[in-house]
């Protein structure tokens, strides 16, 4: 069996894995740190989040660097403040005894003065974001010149946040003969350009296989109509007394509204997205951390770096954007060898996608139904029993048992029990009594390559990419101009002059009213009613290339639509919950 005292570790390093109890090291471990120790190569590593990377390049770090100059030796550049913090805090208890080290954190919304104090100090190591270190090289607040080891952390995620410029003027500072550790937990072309660029002939060490899930993580789906992904969201939640769940939005303005109605339902939940203060995303991570929060709603890149144990439940109330965030996002949970579920809402428009990130995480989803209220009306009902039966008696309570006595003197055990738990199921089975199924029905769940009865109407819009607009931006557009939600306007196709979308049908002649003798910048905004293409026309046209989310490459005539993910539901009000004080 493998340990880390046959990996080539030094005394000081294993008696530091000894007290963190440490014992078998992980696959990427095992991997990377003989590699890493032996050589001096550059390195690619692809292995899913929360496989112990940190370790796999921590530990050989710290045994490669000299302690004793005060020289910066190495840099380790992270997507996120918390991840940053994280893998500072980790480096400094894996070298808690190598005497005089310093590692230092550079992130923004702190002191860039005492950053830089703490860098004069001696830092061998810096862990940076990619941000605040471009801006201390900028100042001539650090020197990374002489550096023998740099590091991408989650390399993909920092891409996918739009550092790639940044990366590039860090690295274009370093020196050439460093050696350059790439670890990611997915392979886009963003990552190998970056890879080819500052690396040279790297050794690549895949855990699995490329952009594969965690195998600890199950995959599910709900499919629900376009108006029901909240009130799927709480029963959920419900069918689920001790869930432990981050909760994926796609935008900030989603991620709020959907953790204030989850507070105003009474439960404990909180939200984490870019709009928030360091001071507020701190108190919101300590309250996640402490599960005083059990559901945390967030937004992709407010969520990277999150490092949580115990999280049971990954829920994508909306899909990304890009199939590879999907991965992301469900490796979150089934950490540390435990396993996880990974749930996804879907209405029917989004069937494709699941197929899609199937083929790429090589899993497959289980169809699941949203259960009914009496089976979550069961299921409060015994989790209540459980905990009330594990409950420890406090023995304060003696004081108040007489009192108590006298008021169910009368009472028989079997009436006692009857009432005590008919406090809870009445709330759960007065508001779920009567409530409608949300699934949506068995014979429309196909995944029919021909299916266009999704009940909507498609509109054309004389703007495009050439007044400035993307899809994101025409949906912005248009949603707040027409008062609308953020899922009732989908499908939007945004070419040079002109735009396509949809609304559902109910919706066109609010569209055609508000776009009447309507100007944008004092010219005439012309929308209109499009008619449905007749799709074996279009098919005979020859074959397309599409990506993953049904966008056609560059032998198609554009870009097809992108489904949207939002829709409030509508549900009347949930019982409040008794909330955690």
């Amino acid at each position: 069996m493998n340990t880390f005292q046959t990996l080539g570790l030094e005394a000081h390093l294993l008696q530091a894995v000894s007290d963190l109890g440490f014992e078998t090291p992980s696959e990427v471990q095992q991997k990377a740190i003989p590699k890493l120790l032996k050589e001096e190569n550059d390195l690619v590593a692809l292995a899913q989040t929360g496989t112990g990377k940190t370790a796999a390049f921590g530990f050989p770090m710290l045994q490669k660097i000299d302690i004793n100059s005060r020289t910066t030796q190495g840099l380790i550049l992270s997507p996120t403040r918390e991840l940053c913090l994280q893998i500072t805090n980790e480096l400094k208890l894996y070298g808690k005894y190598c005497k005089g080290l310093n590692v230092t954190a550079i992130y923004g919304g702190a002191s860039i003065t005492e950053q830089a104090k703490k860098v004069k100090r001696g830092a061998q190591i810096i862990v940076a974001t990619p941000g605040r270190m471009k801006d201390m090289i900028s100042r001539r607040l650090v020197d990374i010149s002489k550096i023998d080891y740099a590091v991408l952390d989650e390399a993909d995620e920092m891409l996918n946040m739009g550092f790639f410029e940044d990366i590039k003027s860090i690295l274009s500072f370093t020196p050439d003969e460093k050696s350059t550790w790439l670890f990611s937990a997915t392979m886009p072309k963003e990552v190998a350009v970056i890879a080819k660029k500052f690396m040279s002939s790297p050794i690549e060490i895949t855990i699995g296989h490329k952009n594969i899930g965690s195998k600890n993580v199950s995959h599910e789906y709900y499919m629900v109509g376009s108006r029901d992904r909240y009130p799927a969201l709480k029963r959920l939640a419900d069918a689920n007394p001790n869930i432990f769940a981050v909760v994926f939005c796609r935008t900030k303005r989603d991620t709020q509204k959907v953790a204030e109605k989850l507070i105003e339902d009474g439960y404990n939940a909180g939200s984490l997205h870019g709009d928030l203060s360091q001071n507020q995303r701190d108190l919101v991570m300590k309250s996640f951390r402490n599960k005083q929060i059990q559901m945390l709603v967030a937004t992709d890149v407010a969520a990277r770096g999150i490092d949580v144990e115990d999280i049971t439940h990954v829920i994508n109330y909306q899909l990304p954007d890009e199939i590879e965030t999907y991965t992301h996002r469900s490796g979150r949970t089934g950490r540390a060898g435990k396993t996880g579920l990974s749930i996804v809402i879907i209405t029917k428009s989004e069937q494709r996608r699941i197929k899609t990130i199937e083929k790429m995480i090589q899993k497959q989803f289980v169809k699941k139904e949203i259960p009914d209220g009496i089976l979550i009306c069961e299921i409060q009902l015994k989790a209540l029993a459980h905990k009330i039966n594990d409950t420890e008696i406090n023995g304060e309570i003696d004081n108040y048992l007489e009192e108590i006595k006298t008021l169910f003197s009368n009472t028989t055990k079997e009436e006692l029990i009857k009432k005590f738990f008919s406090v809870e199921f009445t709330r759960f089975f007065n508001y779920y009594n009567k409530a409608k199924n949300l699934n949506v029905p068995k014979g429309d769940t196909h995944f029919s390559q021909s299916d266009n009865s999704d009940n909507s109407a498609r509109f054309f819009i004389n703007i495009g990419k050439k007044d400035g607009y993307d899809w994101m931006q025409m949906k912005d557009f248009l949603r707040d101009s027409l008062g609308l939600s953020q899922g009732d306007v989908f499908k939007v196709d945004v070419k040079d002059s002109f735009s396509f979308f949809n609304t559902e049908i109910s919706y066109m002649p609010k569209v055609l009213e508000f776009f009447n003798d309507f100007k944008l910048n004092g010219r005439y905004i012309n929308v209109e009613i499009t008619e449905k293409k007749d799709r074996s026309r279009q098919r005979r046209r020859g074959k397309q290339k599409h990506d993953g989310y049904g966008n056609r490459g560059k032998s198609g005539r554009g870009r097809s639509t992108r489904s949207s993910d939002f829709k409030h539901g509508t549900g009347s009000s949930r019982p409040r919950r008794n909330r955690r004080r």
